[in-house]
């Protein structure tokens, strides 16, 4: 009686276990400072120094020291903005000011972005924040760009943009909190203007662009040639365009439209009216419009989501645009606007700091490519202003204690955002739950048909592989799990795991299927490089290529390898969780779904080694050396129901199953193992054969003895003398 509970118990646990261990080890005191900087060496951050004082409580900063004498003060970025890169997790920055707000140190600590990985050096990257040494942050709070000239790595410009903005925004924030260079805390007097709703525009483009209402950045081929020849790289000018100097390279216009008299001349008043439906309370958005050769939207917002050629700049707000945050436009409504190659949307997060009535500027990033895979960039920028005509004056009263901002609201707005980014991604990952959901509940139905239902599976598997492996990079890891331990003994914020919706559900949803079926649902149905493989025997069967099918004590003694291989990950997770990250490419996810083998080649022929030895033995790799597998296979046996249907023939003496079993999961006296079945369910097809399944054959046989004349035809299934049991 006391079975249930039990169940209950170790489920419970196991789901926030999965969840904690998603997150990470959580951060010792709360900050990201005080996890990283035991394991930096001051001198390595900033020359000449010696060590770091003690923590401040009332802010995430330490003391760098030579002896007695205080250098400056470090920070990591994280513990200020939010960081959050091309991977969807954050970009640790260590940062050291002096007392005048210049940079005097920056080290790259932590990251987790993929595309680092391609055909790029971390050391590159590394560079690139050490460059950000001699930043003057007093000089960048009045003006960003001419404080530090971005350098754009090649192939990594999301990820180069999230770290120029963490850098400068962060240290700006701790310059003012400590008041260095002179900067002081800005005290919150509120807005001196706000937009006033009654306010018009006047009427057609030209009179728009006459009081400023919409803004023009107008470039042609001469001016772009001359902003890369004045690069320092000499290869910019030896790719200079060929087009005629005064060819139009782009006509940029923008204009506020979330202001209601702008959003009306501009768009027009259905369109306007739709916009504001659009935008929650404190939003607003922005109406871009361009002409010419050069496109500032670019195709890099497809794959990765962000607009990054286009980023809008007030005072230290930097907001670059999502593709939840866009919308097409199909023309403009103002009267005498020109027919535009590209009209869009842009909407600006409440969460973010924009004001409206303030002045702002849209940088605009051009590039050039200079070699088959490197290219150059320069910036130029769009200034915005609203006339005086849309604002009206306010008077705020300051209140004597100003609450700070909320950091668990922004970090919920973070992850809202983001879910709201994926909502396609998440539905049709829930389609693809409930579907199989209801294949498990009804695998009689499901499995009656033999033809249909090996098509429906490598239809599953093939949108696993492409949809969740390819395009949504949802391949869970052994990573995740080797953290478990540490999650387990420390607070973890349910925040950070949020950030990556995909990865929370399957989670959840693997946590959920180790009660009901074990571990087959997610290796036998969700696992991308599972279903990479069983699609590539398959072809390989096709081809006509032998099986081997391995003697049963031989597949026997083989299967405890990956129980092994998870167990040595665990222990070195213990003593280092980095180690055991490095370890874990034993694990061939990263390089064959995450990085779709665009990776050095070492790593390449592992993974095609171990897709080649698919080829021969089915899930060659599943069988016996996933730790993942392994990892879900220990708590196998707990689940509370079995589902799989077998006779008493089974094993004693019909052996078809047994021979048929892709993976070799069915002893050869009849039982099913849990540890290793990827319920792929082929064993309850030949359960319903009528033409390989010994028990359908003899009932079949004994019905038409007794009913002659409808021999001809298939009878119904009549499992009722049909005594089976589970294992």
């Amino acid at each position: 009686m006391r079975r249930p509970t039990f169940f209950l118990s170790v489920f419970c646990g196991l789901v926030f276990g999965l969840m904690a261990a998603l997150s990470g080890p959580a951060l010792a005191g709360g900050t990201v400072l005080e996890k990283y900087l035991p394991q930096i060496a001051a001198a390595d951050l900033v020359p000449g120094a010696d060590g770091f004082g003690p923590l401040r409580e009332d802010l995430a900063v330490a003391p760098v020291l030579q002896g007695q004498t205080q250098l400056g003060w470090v920070y990591v970025t994280s513990d200020f903005v939010g960081t959050t890169g091309y991977s969807g997790k954050p970009i640790h920055v260590m940062v050291a000011l002096d007392p005048a707000g210049k940079v005097i140190g920056a080290r790259l600590v932590k990251h987790s972005e993929p595309i680092v990985l391609v055909g790029i050096p971390e050391a590159k990257v590394k560079a690139l924040v050490g460059s950000y040494v001699g930043v003057d942050l007093p000089k960048a709070a009045t003006d960003k760009a001419s404080a530090h000239d971005l350098q754009i790595i090649s192939g990594a410009t999301v990820t180069v943009m999230v770290i120029d903005d963490s850098i400068l925004r962060s240290g700006i924030k701790v310059a003012r909190a400590l008041g260095l260079g002179g900067m002081k805390a800005e005290v919150a007097t509120g807005p001196k203007a706000e937009i006033d709703p009654a306010a018009t525009a006047p009427e057609g483009w030209l009179a728009m662009l006459g009081d400023g209402t919409v803004r023009r950045l107008s470039l042609d081929v001469g001016q772009v040639n001359e902003a890369f020849a004045a690069l320092a790289d000499p290869r910019a000018a030896a790719r200079a365009l060929s087009d005629a100097p005064q060819t139009p390279f782009i006509d940029l216009n923008m204009a506020l439209v979330s202001v209601p008299g702008i959003g009306k001349a501009v768009l027009g008043p259905a369109e306007a009216a739709n916009l504001q439906a659009w935008l929650k309370p404190g939003e607003s958005a922005i109406a871009i419009a361009a002409n010419g050769l050069y496109s500032f939207k670019g195709s890099g917002y497809v794959r990765g989501g962000i607009f990054d050629r286009i980023v809008l700049v007030q005072d230290d707000v930097t907001v670059r645009f999502h593709d939840h945050d866009h919308r097409r436009l199909v023309s403009l409504d103002a009267k005498g606007a020109p027919d535009f190659g590209e009209t869009d949307l842009f909407k600006i997060p409440a969460d973010l700091g924009f004001d409206p009535a303030k002045p702002f500027r849209l940088q605009l990033l051009v590039q050039r490519p200079v070699a088959a895979t490197q290219k150059l960039f320069t910036t130029f920028d769009l200034a915005y202003q609203l006339p005086s005509r849309y604002l009206k004056p306010i008077v705020v009263a300051v209140a004597a204690d100003t609450a700070p901002v909320d950091e668990t609201d922004a970090q919920a707005n973070l992850w809202r955002s983001i879910w709201a980014g994926k909502k396609l991604e998440i539905a049709v990952t829930a389609t693809m739950l409930t579907v199989l959901t209801l294949v498990f509940f009804f695998q009689s139905a499901m499995t009656r048909n033999a033809r249909a239902f090996f098509w429906f599976r490598m239809t599953f598997l093939s949108v696993t592989l492409v949809f969740l492996g390819f395009y949504a990079n949802a391949q869970l890891s052994v990573v995740n799990l080797m953290a478990l331990f540490g999650a387990l003994t420390t607070s973890f914020s349910w925040q950070a795991f949020l950030l990556d919706p995909l990865t929370f559900i399957l989670w959840f949803a693997v946590a959920a299927a180790l009660l009901f079926w074990g571990r087959g649902a997610y290796c036998g149905w969700l696992c991308p490089f599972g279903a990479l493989q069983e699609i590539t025997n398959r072809i390989a069967r096709a081809l006509h290529i032998p099986q081997w099918t391995l003697p049963w004590g031989l597949n026997e003694r083989l299967w405890p390898i990956k129980y092994m291989i998870f167990l040595g990950l665990f222990g070195v997770s213990l003593g280092s969780i980095e180690q055991a990250e490095h370890l874990a490419e034993i694990e061939p996810f990263k390089t064959a779904i995450i990085l779709k083998f665009m990776r050095a080649w070492p790593f390449v022929a592992y993974a095609a080694a171990l897709l080649m030895a698919g080829l021969f033995v089915e899930r060659f790799y599943c069988r016996y050396l996933c730790p993942l597998g392994a990892a879900l296979a220990i708590p196998a046996r707990l689940r509370m129901f079995d589902w799989l249907k077998r006779y008493h023939d089974c094993g004693n003496p019909c052996q078809v199953c047994a021979h048929d079993c892709p993976v070799q999961a069915i002893h050869p006296t009849g039982e099913i193992n849990p540890n290793e079945c990827v319920t792929c369910l082929h064993c309850q097809v030949l359960y319903q054969s009528h033409s390989r399944c010994p028990v359908v054959i003899r009932q079949d046989k004994r019905r038409a003895a007794l009913a002659p004349t409808s021999a001809s035809a298939t009878p119904p299934r009549d499992l009722r003398n049909h005594p089976h049991t589970s294992h």
